[in-house]
């Protein structure tokens, strides 16, 4: 966390435990780095409305992933067959995170993958 502890500080503890950089985490969340890295952008709705997002989905999968990083790696790259082969980014990026934690879930509740 940064020693100023705001709103940038959360965001790096939350990219340090997923063993992600600033630039991986702008990636994987369809921003630009530079939003992660001004105070002025990380505030906009656009970047805290990804970061929740994928922290929600993230915490959610860690369990049965087998920690944060396993989760992040399954997030960036798991295809998941109920949305044609998709990943958990993608799903994220084009706006269906709200279909994606249904899914999820359903997969909680004793539902099929």
């Amino acid at each position: 966390m940064s020693s100023a502890g705001g709103k940038s500080g959360r965001a790096s503890g939350a990219f340090e435990s997923y063993g992600l950089s600033k630039k991986q985490l702008a990636e994987t969340l369809g921003i630009a780095p530079e939003a992660l890295y001004k105070a002025s952008r990380l505030d906009a709705p656009r970047t805290q409305s990804r970061l929740r997002e994928m922290n929600e989905i993230v915490r959610r999968v860690s369990a049965w992933a087998g920690g944060p990083a396993q989760a992040v790696a399954w997030y960036r790259a798991e295809p998941i067959p109920a949305f044609g082969g998709r990943t958990a980014e993608s799903l994220v990026k084009s706006g269906q995170a709200a279909a994606l934690r249904d899914y999820l879930d359903s997969i909680a509740l004793g539902g099929f993958a």
